[in-house]
């Protein structure tokens, strides 16, 4: 780094070039703004970045090297040089067959991993023939109603050779129950399968509403599912922590990371409160990020978030063991980004979306289809979605060295000001009681929503452009092949359902129900129960339906 002197002659230097070069051009040409800003956190990005920015930077607490403590440049030592980021197409096509149709397809196009989507119906724990189910079958993913579904679903699929992300989080512990059944059935011993469970019920109470239960109850069941799997499925994440809604309903960079690492610090609280050691199960913590538009803003908010959780990690919760301290995360291009105007054009907001989720240092990612501002993605926009990480990872060469920006004088500044703005936040959610509290007073949701509206008052008013849609627009859209859910498709799911419940053992049904409703009555971990249910073919929505007789729902302005 440079000494005081250096950098004394540095900040000569620029006043000089200030005054003399860039200055004359400025007064006589402008410049396209009379403010630049990061996308969404604000902060205003100078003309030039010198080492002054950085002066404050100390390269082994604040930066260090890859896989070791602070993490700033990466959790493992080799990182994308060694294995490739997991590509996960998010994928859930109506019925069973069909999403075990588009599963084959993206293994045999070179996809690494699998990850389902589930229908509007499932995430709620209803069945498809509930009257709260009309319409939603299979519309926004798959859906499953018992085993017999998620057996479908994984047909010529051997659970010991993928790793699955499941994005459902009040029912998380049904469709992880099902899962681990049809691995039981498979022959796959328990220690080999592989995964994420998104498992993360505060963020819908802040930005999805995807809820069931109360936040006690619902803590409760979270807890269990990190015990029952650091027991029972020791290499699958037991949470993925997910900052991804929170950033769609409208947050900032800074806020994302806020409420995300917020989220996780009362996961590790509620674990500990329920017994649980720190070594036990934070190893198996995973968090779930969202690639936006602005791509230094979304590099250095990754390399702030692994800073910022290996910190709070030991301050907060002592933690030696390292793996305890690394935060490991997928990231998901910005849905809320892709328009339903030229949409060809949504191709090119992921690829560099895509590309800030690679220089930051994920684990895993997922490129949306060019299609889904208007529906469910084609088999086309899937296959272009996952070349287009194929090419990042293959032609690129973003791939070929570990952090590449680091030492960038702005991306370092930046990763310094979020990490400031982040928690300064969480200082604030501090005060306030915890994130609970917080949601509690609506104080999380307004701070979102205040963001969100300003956005859209900037697109609007056109301070915010947004091309093809207030600027570059056509008077023509192309007509578009769109993946749809019939009515007939539908009714087909439900019949199946009818099918199982006209072919089950009733009696064993009812004694499994029952027993999961003493266990949930009392403080007996509930997931060997529903495991037990779902062999015994409950669905997910009798399931569910215990759950709610016992711990009640939770409705928006009722006591948390």
């Amino acid at each position: 780094m440079f000494d005081q002197d250096e950098l004394a002659e540095i900040r000569e230097q620029k006043e000089r070039w200030e005054e003399e070069t860039r200055g004359p051009t400025v007064e006589r040409f402008g410049e396209r703004k009379e403010r630049f800003t990061t996308d969404t956190a604000g902060h205003e990005i100078q003309p030039l970045y010198t080492p002054d920015d950085v002066s404050d930077l100390d390269y082994e607490e604040d930066l260090g090297f890859p896989g070791e403590d602070p993490y700033t440049r990466g959790v493992y030592s080799t990182m994308h040089r060694g294995r490739l980021w997991t590509m996960r197409q998010y994928a859930g096509m109506g019925a069973p067959a069909e999403t075990n149709e588009r599963y084959n397809y993206l293994l045999d196009q070179g996809q690494t991993g699998l990850s389902m989507a589930f229908d509007l119906p499932t995430q709620m724990g209803y069945d498809s023939d509930a009257e709260m189910a009309a319409g939603e079958v299979g519309k926004s993913g798959v859906a499953i109603d018992s085993i017999h579904d998620m057996r479908t679903v994984f047909d010529g699929i051997p659970l010991d050779e993928v790793s699955t992300s499941m994005t459902i989080n009040a029912p998380a512990s049904v469709l992880l129950a099902m899962y681990i059944a049809v691995g039981d059935e498979q022959g796959v011993p328990r220690e080999e399968l592989r995964g994420t469970v998104q498992n993360d019920l505060l963020k819908e109470y802040i930005a999805r509403n995807t809820y069931i239960y109360p936040p006690e109850p619902s803590m409760r069941i979270v807890t269990d599912i990190f015990e029952f799997c650091a027991e029972e499925v020791p290499n699958f994440n037991t949470i993925s922590i997910s900052g991804y809604h929170i950033r769609e309903a409208g947050a900032s960079a800074a806020q994302e990371l806020a409420f995300t690492l917020g989220n996780g610090i009362e996961y590790v609280e509620a674990a500990l409160d329920a017994g649980q050691q720190v070594e036990e199960f934070a190893p198996q913590l995973s968090f779930f990020f969202n690639a936006h538009n602005d791509i230094f803003e979304e590099v250095a908010k990754f390399r702030a978030a692994r800073r910022m959780w290996a910190r709070i990690m030991e301050e907060r919760f002592d933690a030696d063991d390292e793996k305890a301290k690394q935060l490991k995360f997928h990231t998901q291009t910005a849905g809320s980004t892709l328009t339903a105007q030229q949409v060809e054009n949504n191709v090119v907001r992921v690829a560099y979306q895509a590309l800030a989720g690679v220089l930051g240092g994920t684990q895993s990612l997922h490129t949306n289809g060019k299609d889904e501002a208007l529906a469910l993605p084609t088999e086309e926009s899937v296959r272009t979605a996952l070349r287009t990480q194929q090419i990042l990872a293959h032609e690129s060469g973003a791939a070929d060295t570990i952090d590449p920006l680091a030492g960038s004088y702005y991306v370092e500044a930046l990763t310094d000001d979020i990490e400031e703005d982040a928690f300064e936040i969480l200082r604030e959610v501090d005060d306030r009681g915890g994130m609970l509290q917080a949601v509690e007073d609506q104080w999380v949701q307004r701070q979102i929503q205040d963001v969100a509206f300003e956005r859209q008052r900037e697109i609007e008013e056109g301070e915010r452009v947004i091309v093809g849609v207030n600027e570059y627009e056509v008077d023509e859209e192309p007509e578009m092949d769109l993946e749809e859910v019939t009515e007939e498709d539908q009714q087909r799911q439900i019949d199946s359902l009818e099918t199982v419940r006209a072919e089950r053992d009733d009696e064993a049904v009812e004694d499994a129900l029952a027993a999961l409703e003493e266990a949930a009555s009392g403080e007996e971990n509930v997931m060997p129960y529903i495991v037990d249910a779902v062999k015994a073919e409950a669905t997910t929505g009798e399931i569910c339906d215990v759950l709610r007789d016992v711990f009640g729902e939770y409705h928006p302005g009722s006591a948390l």
